[in-house]
């Protein structure tokens, strides 16, 4: 094989390879039609087989004729024979002599050949009501392997969607809604604070803390100076 042939034919058996790898694929994808390619590839070795079967009966019953027809014959030979015996004519009995003996020598290979046909056919009978049992537990497989195919991916589906109706979404977005609530109050404390440390709220507060303290005193000197109003009129 030339350097070229050589070549072309390693790149039509990677290309093989990448087909059958693509087909395999295919057929996990969709697994009805790896079982029907198996079932048609089954179902046309059964039709081989059928021929052959039917090929291999005919060849036995062509050898039973031909048995029936040479044992009929032998059985005249024999019979010819004991008449040219019996009548005395040697010359011809001689020749029966010799046919007899190619015919039961004829006879005793078909028979053998005979019973090997009838062998063979049998085997083949069986081969081929073997081959149809194997289309027809292929055909019951198909029909339950794929319910059982159909039924896991409706199970699929569903689990798909009851996770889709988790509540983690919900969850989440509450959880966004819980922190800005707290980011709001928070900044309403900061605000809080921050007025509680300003300088002109802080004077504001003293200054009216200051009057309050001027008014208590005027209100003690108010009432100390009509006690001693009330005191000098006692003495009077």
């Amino acid at each position: 094989m030339s350097e070229g042939a050589g070549f072309f034919s390693r790149l039509a058996n990677l290309w093989k390879g990448f087909v059958s790898l693509w087909i395999s694929d295919i057929e996990k994808e969709h697994p009805e039609i790896a079982y029907e390619n198996a079932i048609n590839s089954m179902i046309e070795k059964y039709s081989k087989l059928k021929k052959a079967t039917a090929a291999i009966i005919r060849r036995r019953e062509e050898v039973s004729e031909r048995l029936g027809s040479q044992s009929k014959e032998l059985a005249q030979v024999t019979a010819d024979l004991a008449t040219a015996v019996e009548t005395n004519q040697d010359d011809l009995a001689v020749l029966l002599i010799q046919k007899k003996n190619i015919l039961e020598k004829e006879v005793t290979e078909l028979k053998a050949d005979l019973e090997t046909a009838s062998k063979d056919a049998e085997a083949a009978k069986a081969s081929l009501v073997t081959v149809q049992g194997e289309i027809k537990k292929l055909k019951a497989e198909k029909d339950n392997m794929l319910a059982k195919m159909a039924s896991a991916q409706a199970r699929i589906r569903i689990n798909d969607q009851l996770e889709g109706l988790s509540v983690d979404a919900e969850v989440k977005a509450l959880d966004n809604v819980r922190e800005h609530i707290k980011n709001t109050i928070a900044q309403a404390n900061l605000g809080a604070e921050l007025k509680s440390t300003n300088l002109d709220d802080r004077l504001a507060s003293l200054r009216q803390q200051s009057g309050d303290v001027t008014a208590k005193q005027q209100l003690a000197e108010l009432k100390a100076a009509s006690a001693a109003k009330k005191a000098s009129q006692k003495t009077m």
